[in-house]
């Protein structure tokens, strides 16, 4: 968060400091003879500024909705095995039970600090093998047994990919190029509007003040929300603390 702030407060103390250059080194009467030219290319830049901008943030608001949509079916893909692994009483519903367990608590106590840190996942990947190869060694006693083992498969499968997916988002983000393009659109963005020839100074100060905290903070927001499993906004792991407590009431420990 500190960094953040550091971040935009070093991008308004730039912009100001290009300002004075600007007002330094040149009359504000000779920039305001120019200022239709100016004006019309500011308006130009800052509208397809303006529009890069809304589309970029709008596109990582969506994935990291995405992100959150897909843990919770990951844990809800979780507890549905849960559930009917109590349904193979003469099997090995516990020990499928017991290992949903290990699966949550592994993702809450583990896997979510690691996917902050930017670590590679292994454990759960392990849970996954042991959970489908208890699946396959199911024995089937009844016709009942036969259709809760299919059931049991099929929301497998689904979790395995929830958590591939999970995986793969984590390990989105932006690209170079179009962080460069975003970077290098907010200094032509503020430099254009330094040019303006302004009679009230301090009424240009609060412009340019105003123009790059904006563009500044919505860069920020970008960089956080691109990875939701790092930085300030990232994605919880409610769905399995909800499956936890879940397991809890439905087991009594």
């Amino acid at each position: 968060m500190l960094a953040n702030i550091l971040i935009v407060i070093g991008c308004v103390l730039a912009a100001l400091a290009f300002l004075f250059l600007v007002t330094s080194t040149s009359a504000t009467h000779s920039r305001k003879e120019s200022n239709d030219f100016t004006g019309a290319v500011v308006a130009v830049i800052g509208t397809t500024y303006a529009v890069l901008l809304a589309f970029m943030l709008s596109g990582v608001w969506n994935m990291f909705q995405q992100a959150q949509i897909n843990e919770e079916q990951e844990a809800n893909s979780l507890v549905n095995v849960f559930r009917l692994a109590e349904h193979l009483k003469y099997s090995n519903g516990a020990e499928i039970q017991g290992l949903c367990r290990t699966y949550a608590e592994q993702a809450v106590n583990h896997e979510w600090p690691s996917l902050a840190k930017d670590q590679r996942l292994q454990d759960g990947s392990n849970l996954i093998y042991q959970l489908w190869r208890a699946a396959g060694q199911s024995k089937v006693h009844n016709d009942t047994d036969s259709i809760v083992i299919y059931q049991l498969m099929e929301e497998l499968r689904e979790m395995t990919e929830f958590r591939r997916i999970r995986l793969t988002q984590a390990r989105e983000k932006l690209p170079g190029i179009l962080w460069a393009v975003l970077i290098v659109g907010g200094i032509i963005t503020v430099t254009a509007c330094c040019f303006f020839g302004v009679p009230n100074f301090r009424f240009h100060i609060l412009q340019v003040v105003v123009l790059a905290f904006l563009i500044s903070l919505v860069l920020v927001a970008i960089q956080d929300i691109d990875r939701p499993y790092q930085g300030v906004v990232k994605v919880a792991p409610e769905g399995f603390q909800a499956a936890l407590q879940t397991f809890q009431n439905e087991t009594g420990r």
